[in-house]
C-alpha cells in the first residue's frame, strides 16, 4: 500500500468535520459549472474531506465514490505543485476540466483509431492538418520526410472513426500534459472528451476520445 492509499484509507474511516475557518479559501470559490457537475452525483459522494497524516494538509474531494475513485472538477488554471499534490494523495482519481474556458481550443477532424495496427509504422504529425509520417523516414533523420494524408495509397484503406478526434490548442495549459491521472474535457453537451497520448518516435501525439456524458457519470455510481 502506498502513502496515498494509507492516507485515504485512514481518512475514509473518519471524515473530518472541520470548523469553517480551518477550510482553505480555495474551497469556497466554486463556479456554477463546478456545482452542477457535483449535483450529477449523490450528495453522499460530494465534498469528502481528508487530512494527510504526514503533512496535516487538508484535501477535499469534489466527488469520492464508494468505488474509491476521486473526481476533481477544475474550472480554473492550476499550478503544477497543486496538481501533483492531489495526484500524489489520491490513489485513484480523474480530472474533469472545463474546456469552455480554454483559449484557442478546437476540435478538428475525425481520426482513425490511433492504435490501429495498420498505422504501427507511421507517426501522426502535430499540426492542424491531419497527416502522417513514415517512422522509417524519421529514424533515417530525413530533413523533409514525405507527408502522407489519408488519401495516400499507403494508408487510404485505414478506417476513420466517429469517436476519435484530432484537435488543436493554440494556448495550451501545459500543466495538463504532465498529469498522470486521466483527463476528461467538458465542452458542454451530451459528450465529453478524454485526452489521450499516443507514444511516437518523433514526438508524442495528443488526441481526444469522445465518450457519453451519461455513461461517464453512470460508470461511477456504485450501487449494492
Amino acid at each position: 500500500m502506498n502513502s496515498g492509499e494509507e492516507n485515504l484509507h485512514t481518512a475514509d474511516k473518519a471524515i473530518l468535520n472541520l470548523p469553517p475557518l480551518w477550510v482553505p479559501e480555495k474551497y469556497y470559490k466554486e463556479s456554477v459549472w463546478h456545482r452542477n457537475w457535483k449535483k450529477a452525483f449523490p450528495e453522499s459522494y460530494r465534498e469528502q474531506s481528508f487530512c494527510c497524516q504526514t503533512t496535516g494538509e487538508l484535501h477535499r474531494a469534489d466527488v469520492f465514490t464508494p468505488c474509491g475513485t476521486v473526481i476533481e472538477f477544475q474550472n480554473s488554471p492550476i499550478s503544477p505543485a497543486e496538481m501533483k499534490s492531489r495526484e500524489a494523495f489520491y490513489p485513484k482519481m480523474i480530472w474533469v476540466l472545463n474546456g469552455k474556458k480554454f483559449k484557442g481550443f478546437r476540435i478538428l477532424k475525425n481520426l482513425p483509431n490511433p492504435d490501429d495496427p495498420k498505422l504501427k509504422d507511421y507517426d501522426f504529425r502535430n499540426n492542424d492538418h491531419l497527416s502522417m509520417l513514415r517512422k522509417a523516414d524519421i529514424l533515417k533523420g530525413l530533413i523533409n520526410p514525405k507527408v502522407l494524408n489519408f488519401y495516400h495509397p499507403e494508408i487510404k484503406e485505414v478506417s476513420i472513426t466517429s469517436n476519435f478526434y484530432h484537435f488543436c490548442w493554440k494556448q495550451p495549459h501545459a500543466v495538463w500534459f504532465t498529469a498522470t491521472a486521466p483527463i476528461i474535457v467538458d465542452l458542454d453537451g451530451h459528450f465529453l472528451y478524454k485526452l489521450k497520448i499516443r507514444k511516437q518516435v518523433a514526438e508524442d501525439y495528443a488526441y481526444l476520445e469522445m465518450i457519453s456524458r451519461k455513461a461517464f457519470v453512470e460508470s461511477y455510481l456504485c450501487f449494492g
